[in-house]
C-alpha cells in the first residue's frame, strides 16, 4: 500500500513584472492559505515520508511551510525540475523514480497538471484544484508504477475555501 498526496502551490503573486515565472513568490492569500492547509494536512493525519516540490518559489515556499506544519525535517525536501509547470505524463513519470522504500509521497506542484493527476487518481474529484489544496490517496500498490490506473482510496480532499 502507497499514499500518494498532491498539493498545488499556495497564491503566488504576479506584482513584479520583473520577475520570471519561476521566481514569482507567494501573495498576501498565499502567505495565509498555505500555514492553514499545512496544518489541515497535519489534522488530517497526513505522514509523509518524501516531499518533493517543483523548484519554482511559489511551490518551494509551500512545501516548506508544509514541512513545517507535518514536523517533517526541511534538509530533507527534494527539489524536482521535472515537477516544473509538469503535465499529468511528467508527473507519472516523476512518481515512478521515487525510491520503494518510501511508502508515502508528497508532491508539490502546478495547475493544469496536478488537477489532472487528481483525476486520473480519483476519476471526476474536481474540475479545478485550487491553490494551496491538498488531495491524498491509497493506492493499491507495491510500487510506484502508476501508469496503468491504479485502484486508489480518497484519503482526503481539501482546499482553503472548504467549510470545516
Amino acid at each position: 500500500m502507497k499514499t500518494l498526496t498532491l498539493v498545488r502551490h499556495a497564491k503566488s503573486s504576479w506584482t513584479d513584472s520583473g520577475l520570471s515565472d519561476r521566481e514569482r513568490p507567494l501573495n498576501k492569500r498565499g502567505e495565509r492559505d498555505a500555514p492553514l492547509m499545512g496544518k489541515r494536512a497535519a489534522a488530517a493525519g497526513l505522514r509523509p515520508s518524501q516531499i518533493i516540490s517543483s523548484p519554482a518559489v511559489r511551490a518551494w515556499t509551500t512545501a516548506k511551510i508544509f514541512a513545517k506544519a507535518l514536523n517533517y525535517p526541511i534538509e530533507f525536501l527534494q527539489r524536482e525540475d521535472g515537477l516544473y509547470l509538469a503535465s499529468l505524463d511528467n508527473l507519472l513519470d516523476a512518481v515512478a523514480t521515487q525510491d520503494l522504500g518510501f511508502n508515502n509521497l508528497m508532491l508539490f506542484g502546478h495547475n493544469p497538471g496536478m488537477t489532472d493527476f487528481a483525476n486520473y487518481l480519483v476519476p471526476g474529484v474536481t474540475s479545478n484544484l485550487p491553490t494551496a489544496s491538498f488531495i491524498s490517496v491509497n493506492i493499491d500498490c507495491d510500487d510506484w508504477l502508476l501508469y496503468d490506473r491504479p485502484k486508489t482510496e480518497l484519503v482526503v480532499y481539501d482546499y482553503p475555501k472548504k467549510q470545516h
